[in-house]
Formats: C-alpha cells, sequence, structure tokens
C-alpha cells in the first residue's frame, strides 16, 4: 500500500514478484600454486589465456612444472586459472644472503623490481626532465626543479611504462606513492632521498648498452667512411666486455630463490602458500605441480597433499592427484595404492581425484627431447573443456576425452591392468588406437568398490559441489527476513526454478521433475524450535547420472524355427 493516500484519485504501487534468479556458479576455474620466474609472490592472480601467464609469470622453466602444467591446461581446454607463485629466499651462505629483488640507481634515485627473482635484472630506468610543467609543480605545491620523468623497460617482454611530473617531496605525485599504484615494473626504494634538483640520467647497466651501442656506431660510421682503426674495434671490445661483466655482476646479486618446501605451502595465518587461494573469491580445482629439486622432482610430499584436500572441502573444490612418479607400472601403483602400513597418496577424500600413469611429453626448453610430465594440468583442462561441451554431470572421460599434447604415456595400461585398478579408485589414462590418448576413468578417491561410497563418481561429486556452491551464494539475501511461510514459498519457487533448468538441461536421473529432484523448506524442515534460534533448513535433493563404467552387450543366437 502507498505509505500515504493524501488525495482522491488513483495510487499505483509495484509489488514484489518474490523471483530471486540463481545463478550457476563457474565449474572450472583452476588454481595453480608453484615456482615461477616472475610475478607477484603469495597473491593469487587470475588469467585467462598462457600468454598471460607468459607476460605476469615468465615463461616456461627448466625444471620447474608450474609453466608446463598451466601450458597443458590451457592446451586442452580450460579458459580461466588462478596462479600463485611462491618464493623461498635464498640464506645467506657464509656471507651475505643475496637480494630477492633487483636494484636500479639512477642519479641519487634508487629503484627496486617489482617483485622477487634474477627477472629484474633485465629492466631499464631512464631519468629526464624535459618538457616538466611548472603549473603542475605550482599545484603541488613544490619547484619545477624537483619534477622529473620515469621511464621503465622490460627487455625480457619488451613492456614499458612511462611516468610524468613525479617527485620525491610529499605531493600527489610523490615517486614511491605513484610506482606502487600504477606500475607493474618498478618501485621506489626511498633511500637516500634527494637534497638538490634530479638530474638526468640512466641506471648502470643502461649506461653499459649505450657505451656499447655508441662504440659500434661509431666504429660502423668509420667503416663505411673508410677510416676505422684497430684502436675504434679495441673499443667495441671493451664496452662489450664491461657490460657482460655489469651484467654478471647484477644476476649474481639477485636470487630466484630456492626449490620449495612444504611449509612454503602451509602458511595458514598470514595467507601465504596454498592459503593464498583466500584472496580468490571461487576456484574449482586445485593442482600442485611437482616443486622440488630435480633429484626429487614430479612428486608432491604426501602431507601436502592431505592439508590440499582437507582444504579442497572447505573450499567446495576438488584436487587433482598425480600419481607418484614411483609407480612405474601396474604392481607397483595397485601395491603402493593398497599399502595399508604407508601413506603413499595422501587422501582418500571425495573431493580428490588421482590419475595414473604421467605423461611424455617433448621439452622445448632441451631441444623437444620427451621426458616426464605431471599430468595434472592435461587432465583440469579435460574437465573445463567437458564442462563447456556436455555439463559437469558428464564424466571426463571417455573417447572424446582426449589428451591434446601427449604423444605418449610412462606406462602402457592394458584392459586387464585398468580392471585391477579401476575399483580401487585410481583413473587410469589409456592409449587407444584412432582415439589417442584419451581419460579413461572418473573415480574419486572415495571410489573404491569396497567403500561404496555415494560419491564414488567425480561428475556425481562435482555437481554436488556445484548445486552447493550456487545455492550458498544465491541464498544469502534469506538471512535477517521474517522466517515464516512467505519466506519458505520464495525459497522453494527460486530453488526450485534452478534445479528445474538443470532438469531441462539433462543434469539428472528421471524423466519428470518429480523423479529428477525436490526442495523441501517449509513447517516440517523448519519446526518452530528452529525459528525460536533463528534457523531455516531447506532441503534440497537430486537423483544424479551416473556414467556408464560397463557396457554389457548380450549376444545370442536365433534358433530356427522348429515345427511341432
Amino acid at each position: 500500500m502507498p505509505s500515504a493516500l493524501t488525495y482522491p484519485g488513483v495510487y499505483v504501487e509495484e509489488i514484489p514478484s518474490g523471483v530471486r534468479t540463481i545463478v550457476g556458479v563457474a565449474t572450472s576455474i583452476t588454481a595453480f600454486i608453484g615456482r615461477a620466474r616472475r610475478g607477484p609472490a603469495n597473491e593469487a592472480i587470475t588469467i585467462n589465456a598462457f600468454s598471460d601467464f607468459e607476460k605476469q609469470f615468465g615463461s616456461l622453466w627448466v625444471d620447474n612444472a608450474l609453466g608446463y602444467v598451466v601450458r597443458d591446461f590451457f592446451l586442452n581446454g580450460g579458459s580461466q586459472a588462478i596462479i600463485v607463485r611462491l618464493y623461498h629466499q635464498e640464506p645467506a651462505n657464509g656471507g651475505a644472503a643475496p637480494a630477492i629483488t633487483a636494484s636500479l640507481t639512477v642519479g641519487a634515485l634508487q629503484f627496486l623490481a617489482a617483485n622477487e627473482g634474477k627477472w629484474g635484472v633485465g629492466l631499464r630506468a631512464i631519468v629526464d626532465v624535459d618538457n616538466l610543467s611548472a603549473e603542475v609543480a605550482t599545484s603541488m605545491g613544490v619547484t619545477k626543479a624537483d619534477l622529473f620523468n620515469l621511464t621503465v623497460r622490460d627487455t625480457g617482454t619488451g613492456q614499458s611504462e612511462r611516468f610524468l611530473n613525479l617527485t620525491v617531496k610529499p605531493s600527489p605525485r610523490r615517486v614511491d606513492k605513484v610506482l606502487a599504484a600504477d606500475s607493474n615494473l618498478l618501485r621506489y626504494n626511498g633511500t637516500p632521498a634527494p637534497t638538490t634538483a634530479i638530474a638526468a640520467g640512466m641506471d648502470a647497466v643502461s649506461a653499459l648498452e649505450k657505451a656499447w651501442t655508441d662504440a659500434r656506431k661509431t666504429l660502423a660510421d668509420k667503416q663505411n667512411a673508410g677510416t676505422a682503426t684497430q684502436g675504434d674495434k679495441d673499443a667495441v671490445a671493451t664496452a662489450k666486455a664491461a657490460l657482460d661483466t655489469g651484467l654478471d655482476t647484477a644476476l649474481k646479486a639477485v636470487s630466484d630463490g630456492l626449490w620449495l618446501t612444504v611449509p612454503d605451502f602451509l602458511s595458514a595465518g598470514d595467507k601465504k602458500g596454498l592459503f593464498a587461494l583466500e584472496k580468490a573469491d571461487l576456484f574449482n580445482i586445485l593442482c600442485i605441480p611437482p616443486y622440488r629439486a630435480p633429484a626429487d622432482a614430479l612428486d608432491v610430499d604426501v602431507n601436502l597433499v592431505t592439508a590440499a584436500a582437507a582444504y579442497c572441502e572447505k573450499r567446495r573444490a576438488m584436487l587433482l592427484v598425480d600419481a607418484p612418479k614411483d609407480w612405474t607400472d601396474k604392481d607397483k601403483a595397485r601395491t603402493k595404492f593398497n599399502d595399508a602400513n604407508n601413506d603413499n597418496v595422501g587422501t582418500r577424500s571425495r573431493n580428490a581425484a588421482l590419475y595414473f600413469p604421467r605423461l611424455i611429453q617433448p621439452n622445448p626448453l632441451r631441444d623437444n627431447q620427451m621426458e616426464v610430465f605431471a599430468a595434472c594440468g592435461t587432465i583440469a583442462g579435460i574437465w573445463a573443456r567437458t564442462d563447456t561441451q556436455r555439463g559437469v554431470w558428464k564424466a571426463p572421460a571417455g573417447l572424446d576425452a582426449t589428451l591434446v599434447g601427449a604423444p605418449s604415456l610412462s606406462v602402457a595400461v592394458t584392459d586387464d591392468e585398468n580392471g585391477e585398478l579401476n575399483p580401487l579408485g585410481v583413473n587410469c589414462l589409456r592409449a587407444f588406437q584412432a582415439a589417442g590418448r584419451v581419460v579413461w576413468g572418473a573415480r574419486t578417491l572415495r571410489g573404491a568398490d569396497q567403500l561404496a561410497d555415494e560419491y564414488k563418481y567425480v561428475p556425481v561429486r562435482r555437481t554436488a559441489l556445484y548445486i552447493e556452491e550456487s545455492l550458498y551464494r544465491a541464498l544469502k539475501w534469506v538471512v535477517f527476513e521474517p522466517n515464516d511461510e512467505p519466506l519458505w514459498a520464495q525459497i522453494r519457487l527460486n530453488v526450485g526454478a534452478f534445479m528445474h533448468n538443470l532438469f531441462r538441461k539433462g543434469a539428472f536421473q528421471g524423466t519428470t521433475p518429480r523423479e529428477a529432484y525436490f526442495v523441501k523448506c517449509d513447517k516440517e524442515t523448519t519446526t518452530q524450535n528452529d525459528i525460536d534460534l533463528g534457523i531455516v533448513n531447506i532441503v534440497v535433493g537430486f537423483a544424479p547420472l551416473k556414467p556408464a563404467e560397463f557396457v554389457v552387450i548380450k549376444l545370442q543366437q536365433m534358433a530356427g524355427q522348429i515345427e511341432v
């Protein structure tokens, strides 16, 4: 009713319909955690292509698996990933520890690379005092002599940035504040603070590069004029040697960090490592590629898998587990997986799935030599591809689940061997003629036949997580609403519409909605005591689609008609 009826006439009032459309969440955002050449450490950065990874975190890195698995993810159909870069600081070894970030000094100005690693040695900084604005200086309460322009270039990626009318004095254009807010490459170290007018200049390596360039230009000009001497050639060689020495010194002064250890991942208190994903709104799949030194590469520590699986359960996500490197045949895989005295996997969570064997791929950083790689990135990409093409309720396995970019597998699994591993909950990767390499299993780590778990299959578990997350986010409007039948009716209306939409897409068993799902929210689910406690209970049930693992063909000869 209108708030007040004051004059004779017609009043119009809009009545809420009670419809609050529930939109399903994404299903295949994949988080990757590991070591990279560059990029912010312990931050959850979203990327949408492998080119984004190369730009922000560097290209492939020999002996570090993160870049390879992210590449495989996008190659196999992945569309969005979250990258968490970890950095293990190198300790002092009989002296001062190497710096974690590269430094650049231009006159009295000192800068640092924006984040850790040797990549910062490739930065070039130039300060100039051209075309400065006296009006800007006056508006900021400084003099024109306090202003300078800064140009920074990353020789590794070709990215460059330019900042005008900066100053070290307190003002809206104070250099440390501007770089912290707007630069992806550089930060101001802040000491020493210049006390005189800023002079034009460049960092030491840029100066050495300029000296080498000038010497080569002089030699070329004199060669064209026919007046070149041995001294001109020596000058070029001397400038090149000085540049090489300068670069070598700069590289030795900075560390790319050491190989990662389990504590690098498990810093829950300060949201670092695995728990940097607290800064991400949503992820559905978690991959932890091998991170240890080459001698121990291809494996992830069992206690880290345990912690990661527990975290995935908390975040309603799935963990992809790679089979350990010593599972070199079916017998070892079965024995190690079933070892009651030693946990060789780290979890038996319904929110985790294990795939065996590893992939054999060419390594472009080693002349395309064939090497063994983790499969988690490829599997995550196939999950994403299946979600897009068929839906999260379709098992990400079968002849359509081809492994792109994997010309071979580390172990050739036969039908009989597959038949021994599949009932345990080990998903096999197989090679078939015509189809190539495919995923040939769709069980969670609770998928062993002996466990008889209701979330035996990956698509069933992922469908449940999808519904849970979607409803969790969409029903927050219910909080603090009057807890009675009008609210319950709205809940039934909106949740029922969401579930019916999934039914129409083919997400559930059954030929009618009644057979496929139900939504209950009434006085039976929410008693008076619940109301007094401020609780509303919503019960949602669904009949999940389960993959046809075993196709049985019965063949019978037809007997000829016998006249009696």
